[in-house]
C-alpha cells in the first residue's frame, strides 16, 4: 500500500504545480493565458497518466482498484482543467466549427505536445528519487516501458477509434444531464472506456497523451504508434461528430443542432 500511497502523492504534487501555473496563467494579458492553461493542465494529465500506468503495471492492482483511481483522478481533472481540452482532436474540433482559426489551434496543439514532453521529464525526475519501490524497480530498468499493444495494429486502432466515439458521444450529450452529474458522466464513460480497451491498447485515445506515455514504448515504430494512437482516435471523434450532427439529423429529418450552439439559436431554427 505505500507504493500506491506516494503514486497518489506524485499525482497531488502534480496536480498543485499545473494549478499554481493555471492561476498563473490568468495573470498574462490578451490570449496568452488560454495557451498556458492548455499546457499546465496537459502536464497534469501526462505526469499523472505517467503515474498510475506504472503503478498499474508493476503492481497488478485488483480491477476494482485501478477503476476506482481511474474514475476519480478524471474527476479530478474535469473539476480543476476549466476551459482547457488537453487534446489535439479537441483544438481541431474548434476549428470545425469555426470557434478557433487554423493558426489558433497551431499553437494550441504545439503547446498540449510541448507539455507532453515536459511531463515525461517530470516523471523520470521523480522516479529519479526512488520514493517507492516501483520507482526504485523501474529505475533499475532504466525507466524503459515495453510493448503497450495487446493486439494487432488493426486492433489496438479499432479500440482507440472505439474509445474516442464512445468519449465523444458522451461529451456532445452530457448538456442534456443535469450539471452536478455532468463531471461524473463523463468520469464514468472514461471508466467504462479504460475497463474496455485497456486490455488492447490501453485506452489512451488522446493523441498528445499517447506521444508522452506511449511513444517512448520499446516493441513499435512511431509510424506505427501514429497509425494506432493518432489516426484511430481522430477518426473516432469525426465519425461521432458526423452521426450525430449529419447523418442522424438527415435521416430523421431534422435540422442538425450542434450541442455548444446557443438556445435561442436552435429556437430558431425550430420556427
Amino acid at each position: 500500500m505505500t507504493d500506491l500511497y506516494v503514486s497518489m502523492a506524485v499525482c497531488g504534487a502534480a496536480v498543485l504545480l499545473s494549478e499554481a501555473l493555471r492561476r498563473t496563467a490568468r495573470l498574462l494579458p490578451g490570449a496568452y493565458w488560454v495557451y498556458l492553461l492548455e499546457a499546465a493542465s496537459t502536464f497534469q494529465l501526462c505526469c499523472c497518466t505517467h503515474e498510475l500506468k506504472l503503478l498499474g503495471e508493476t503492481l497488478k492492482l485488483e480491477v476494482s482498484v485501478a477503476l476506482t483511481i481511474t474514475y476519480t483522478m478524471t474527476m479530478i481533472h474535469l473539476l480543476t482543467f476549466r476551459e482547457a481540452t488537453c487534446n489535439p482532436s479537441g483544438a481541431l474540433e474548434s476549428v470545425c466549427r469555426g470557434r478557433s482559426s487554423v493558426k489558433a489551434a497551431g499553437i494550441l496543439i504545439g503547446c498540449q505536445f510541448a507539455a507532453g514532453f515536459a511531463a515525461q521529464f517530470f516523471a523520470v525526475s521523480v522516479w529519479s528519487l526512488g520514493l517507492s519501490e516501483v520507482h526504485m524497480k523501474h529505475q533499475r530498468f532504466g525507466f524503459r516501458c515495453f510493448d503497450p499493444l495487446g493486439g494487432t495494429l488493426i486492433e489496438a486502432a479499432a479500440v482507440e477509434l472505439g474509445c474516442a466515439f464512445f468519449v465523444q458521444a458522451a461529451a456532445m450529450h452530457v448538456h442534456k444531464l443535469d450539471e452536478k452529474l455532468r463531471a461524473h458522466f463523463i468520469a464514468a464513460a472514461v471508466t467504462v472506456a479504460v475497463y474496455a480497451g485497456g486490455s488492447v491498447s490501453g485506452a489512451v485515445f488522446n493523441p498528445v497523451l499517447a506521444f508522452s506515455v506511449q511513444f517512448p514504448c520499446s516493441g513499435h515504430s512511431y509510424p506505427e504508434y501514429c497509425f494506432v494512437y493518432w489516426l484511430g482516435p481522430v477518426l473516432g471523434v469525426v465519425s461521432c461528430v458526423l452521426l450525430f450532427e449529419k447523418i442522424v439529423p438527415f435521416l430523421s429529418g431534422k435540422s442538425s443542432i450542434r450541442p455548444d450552439e446557443p438556445a435561442v439559436q436552435k429556437q430558431k431554427k425550430t420556427q
